[in-house]
């Protein structure tokens, strides 16, 4: 898992959980056998029962729904009176009674500088009239390119565009300059909003590309004002709209439930990226039923609560987030712009509610684990830390105030700024072992959240009590579930498997201007068609096994889904990433493995091989190894002899955006890995079958 490495934060690389000296411990692990939790536990937090997570509403069609959904009416909004994000705003505005709305940090080292509620709408509501003054137009027609970091700005403009009925087109940095140019041509982007002089330069770089207005967050570089002018395009600063708009004021045009808000474009593995067309009242209903579903506490955002911004507001995790910080009336603290700096902002903002995506979170279980084995008495420490609070986890409690969170964990806890009560993942699968782990370490339920794009971004949530893994919780209130038949993997909807589909309001309207791929993921009926592959566990909740996509069949018959094998291998300890590839031909498997580049030396030195990655990496023994720890490790996780690689190869390079082997949200994009090593997976099937 190295390859996060260069976006760890400060601080984490070489991560020591100890607080205390060691002198003594020996004591004070015999003093904490005794100890009991005392107050700060999270009881019953969850609205729904855990032992009835979903149930059924049609039988005939084998529809589910949450226990929270009554007379079978989901869930559209949590206020009557905030029913689009423009509402939503308003409310916050008065709940919290006109109190911080959103922080930021002038420079590093410095404190948190905040802008009230009203500050943020005022500033909208003049960027919002200086586009109209600038010739944009109060209607969802009017499309509006961002591309900038998280920041102030961001959400001054899109507040902005909320207030005027205008609609937002998030850009990112890792889209590359093919699918930036699709998506400005797609959705005719007059006006782009770009926070820094380089992206200033990708866009106006590219002769393809004509942009009517481009307007900077930071001073225009002299590179950039000579460009612009050369393209013909016109080059404004944030603050001259701002300016403009001030002195122009003019009245808000609210958009209604219906209208759009987003068109969030989604980087497939293959062809030109989709525009999710989210409106107002969508997002509105999964972020009202996210809430609802943990209204006792799980993510029960409260007007006191200080959310830490660092994940893209360009994806719908984060944007979810900050709605419902929004409708309650928190406050919001962005990062400084740089991930490594991560810890130190989170010890200066000291957050309550921080979102946490997988890949950092298995980062932080490596290090964590990584520096218990230099030492006898750490490692033994930390087991014993964790089959304790463990311990207390399966018994469905979660506390920070334990002996073991004094002696072992209280570090942790402190490096995300002490304060946390609200933790929730999503956007990738997790490991159940680095879930439980991280509960135990945080202290706190830890909400997974399973869903994608085109529903908002949540379908269901894990509920407070249920810290059994292997699940993805219970349904929100805003939408049905179904499971439809699989066929040719033996998936049937009667046994209670199939492909998860779901209908609701939360639901996108459709891809921009693209019938044949709404089509293809939204039935006759309304159903989105996930690709997921479900199964209902008898406590009603969902657990998620398998893809429908991204299969194919080896020679004897056998249907493969490599995905769910990669999710297993990369398991092993020496394995950063793998690529697993069959062919209808053939009868077996084979993988490409990046090795981890912290591990994988002292890992083969350990078993009689030596020499540096590069070395390693050609070395055949290494391989055979590696592919005997994760085949150990894939028949432990229930794979079939037929699903486990006959062959491996080991790589030094590691799959990336950057050398396009990953999408934006680091998603293997199998046709150009399997371009990239064509000739070695060639290679390692001469004389295989």
């Amino acid at each position: 898992m190295s390859a996060l490495t260069k976006y760890l934060p400060e601080g984490w690389q070489e991560f020591d959980y100890v607080p205390l000296s060691w002198m003594g411990a020996g004591a004070l692990a015999v003093g904490a056998a005794m100890w009991m939790m005392q107050e700060d536990t999270y009881p019953d937090l969850s609205a729904v029962d855990i032992k009835q997570q979903s149930i059924v509403c049609d039988e005939e069609q084998g529809i589910r729904c949450s226990p929270l959904v009554k007379d079978g009416k989901l869930m559209e909004f949590l206020y009557e009176d905030a029913r689009t994000q423009h509402e939503a705003f308003l409310k916050g505005l008065e709940s919290s009674n006109n109190g911080n709305c959103l922080g930021y940090r002038p420079g590093p080292g410095q404190p948190y500088k905040w802008l009230t509620y009203q500050e943020v709408l005022d500033r909208a509501q003049n960027f919002g009239s200086g586009l109209l003054e600038k010739g944009a137009k109060a209607n969802p027609d009017q499309r509006i390119g961002i591309y900038s970091q998280n920041r102030v700005e961001w959400t001054v403009a899109e507040k902005a565009c909320n207030g005027y009925s205008m609609v937002v087109v998030p850009l990112y940095d890792t889209l590359g300059p093919q699918a930036i140019k699709w998506i400005v041509e797609q959705c005719e982007l007059e006006y782009i909003i770009v926070d820094k002089c380089e992206k200033a330069l990708k866009i106006l770089d590219c002769s393809d590309i004509f942009v009517k207005t481009i307007i900077l967050v930071e001073e225009a570089s002299d590179s950039v004002r000579q460009k612009a002018s050369e393209r013909n395009t016109a080059l404004l600063l944030f603050s001259e709209i701002e300016e403009l708009g001030k002195s122009h004021r003019k009245d808000f045009v609210p958009p209604k439930p219906e209208d759009l808000h987003t068109i969030c474009y989604t980087s497939g593995t293959t062809g030109n990226p989709k525009g999710v067309m989210q409106t107002h009242g969508s997002l509105i209903s999964n972020a009202s039923a996210i809430y609802c579903a943990g209204s006792k506490g799980a993510v029960d955002v409260r007007v006191d609560d200080v959310h830490y911004s660092y994940l893209p507001l360009a994806h719908s995790f984060e944007k979810i987030v900050q709605t419902l910080c929004f409708m309650q009336g928190a406050s919001i603290g962005f990062y400084q712009g740089d991930i490594k700096l991560l810890t130190d902002d989170l010890q200066t903002l000291r957050p309550t509610l921080f979102p946490i995506v997988p890949r950092l979170m298995n980062k932080f279980y490596d290090k964590i684990n990584a520096g218990a084995r230099q030492s006898k008495i750490k490692k033994f420490m930390l087991d014993l830390a964790l089959r304790k609070k463990l311990a207390l986890l399966n018994k469905g409690v979660v506390s920070r105030n334990t002996i073991w969170d004094k002696l072992v964990f209280k570090k942790v806890q402190n490096m995300v700024g002490g304060r946390v009560r609200i933790c929730v993942t999503g956007a990738a699968p997790i490991s159940p072992t680095v879930l439980s782990f991280m509960r135990c370490a945080l202290g706190i339920p830890l909400t997974e959240g399973y869903g994608q794009t085109e529903c908002g971004a949540g379908l269901s949530v894990t509920l407070p009590g249920d810290y059994s893994g292997g699940n993805v919780g219970s349904l929100l209130p805003c939408c049905f579930v179904k499971l439809v038949d699989v066929p040719e993997k033996n998936y049937f909807a009667t046994e209670n498997k199939g492909e998860v589909c779901l209908k609701g309001p939360s639901l996108f309207k459709g891809y921009f201007r693209d019938e044949d791929k709404t089509r293809a993921a939204l039935d006759e009926d309304g159903w989105l068609h996930t690709g997921d592959v479900g199964q209902w566990l008898p406590n009603g909740s969902l657990k998620i096994f398998d893809r429908s996509k991204h299969i194919f069949k080896l020679s004897q018959g056998e249907y493969i889904a490599p995905e769910k094998i990669e999710q297993i291998y990369v398991q092993s300890s020496p394995v950063a990433q793998v690529f697993v590839h069959g062919e209808s031909l053939k009868s077996s498997l084979v993988a490409v493995v990046v090795p981890d580049a912290e591990t994988i030396v002292p890992w083969c030195r350990a078993r009689g091989v030596n020499g540096s990655l590069e070395e390693i990496c050609g070395n055949e023994t290494a391989a055979k190894l590696i592919l005997e720890d994760m085949n150990a490790i894939g028949q432990k996780n229930g794979l079939f002899a037929f699903e486990l690689a006959k062959k491996a190869y080991l790589s030094s390079e590691l799959f990336s955006v950057e050398n396009d082997l990953l999408t934006p949200t680091f998603k293997s994009r199998r046709p150009q890995l399997y371009a990239r090593y064509k000739d070695i997976i060639a290679q390692m099937y001469q004389g295989l079958d």
